[in-house]
């Protein structure tokens, strides 16, 4: 099997992501983990991880080689959450702002609920839920991280270029997320429209956040960077701090999101094109040096 992987990785990818989403999609749609008292499609994260640790020991790679590396990681951990704090900041100081100005009266409130597209998730407050609630999130972001920029990157590397990892990983995170537009069209929360367009932005954001968090660690030599600023926007932006009006709970969360994502996206992709202008410099030096 090791043989057959570093033959063809970009079929092994595909392989896998493919046993992933299966996995993903029926527990989502059948099994329905999230709305039972656990509040959380898990399953599927830990079949992942457990997925990578059985891909691992067929290359003979330790957890270290696909980015779980202990190298600065109190650093990578700063790095990624400094970055969600400055972008999320501006985005929830944008929400409230653009809900006083349609005259609402604005709360900030710290609990529990799912995510769902058509805001119908259920409230749950208490400690035990919030606890529950960071548990599971830091699964996912073990799970999605170690999958996506860790694994998939480092085997397509085996025959392509870092920048067609890069792409082919974020690409395949975004489709990753298309699982939750189908699950609202099977309940008939969206129609075929809705969902086709909501399908293609979640590719599109979801694609943008793995390329985001793709150059992180590239950045860092390191997953947990991207991991720490993944927490951040699906635990706390998205998870347990809301923003409530008379009317509503997080009715402009898609803006919250888009916002933050655009502003560290755009702050990642200066500071790589500023580190890949850099490495060009002297290049150039030590060519005109010979």
């Amino acid at each position: 099997m090791e043989y057959k992987i570093r033959k063809n990785p970009v079929a092994a990818v595909w392989i896998i992501f493919g046993i992933l989403i299966l996995v993903h999609g029926f527990e989502a749609i059948a099994v329905r983990m999230d709305e039972t008292v656990a509040g959380e499609n898990f399953i599927n994260k830990i079949f992942g991880i457990l997925v990578i640790f059985f891909v691992l020991r067929i290359l003979g790679w330790k957890w270290r080689d696909i980015g779980f590396t202990g190298r600065n990681f109190a650093r990578c951990i700063g790095t990624g959450l400094l970055l969600a704090l400055v972008s999320f900041a501006l985005a929830y100081s944008v929400e409230i702002l653009i809900l006083k100005l349609q005259g609402h009266d604005i709360e900030l409130g710290v609990f529990t609920t799912g995510f769902s597209l058509t805001g119908a998730s259920e409230i749950r407050k208490g400690a035990g839920f919030i606890i529950v609630c960071i548990f599971f999130n830091i699964i996912n972001v073990i799970m999605e991280e170690g999958t996506f920029r860790g694994l998939f990157y480092r085997i397509v590397k085996i025959s392509r270029p870092k920048s067609y990892a890069l792409y082919l990983q974020a690409i395949l995170f975004g489709i990753w997320h298309i699982v939750t537009p189908l699950h609202n069209l099977i309940d008939g929360d969206i129609g075929v429209g809705a969902f086709i367009a909501l399908g293609i932005g979640y590719i599109i954001l979801a694609g943008m956040m793995g390329i985001k968090w793709g150059l992180l660690y590239r950045l860092t030599g390191s997953l947990y960077a991207g991991m720490a600023d993944h927490f951040f926007n699906n635990c706390i932006a998205t998870n347990l701090l809301h923003v409530l009006t008379e009317e509503s709970i997080d009715e402009m969360m898609i803006v919250r999101v888009l916002i933050a994502q655009l502003m560290s996206f755009a702050l990642i992709w200066v500071l790589w094109t500023k580190k890949v202008s850099l490495k060009q410099e002297r290049n150039k030096d030590s060519l005109g040096e010979d």
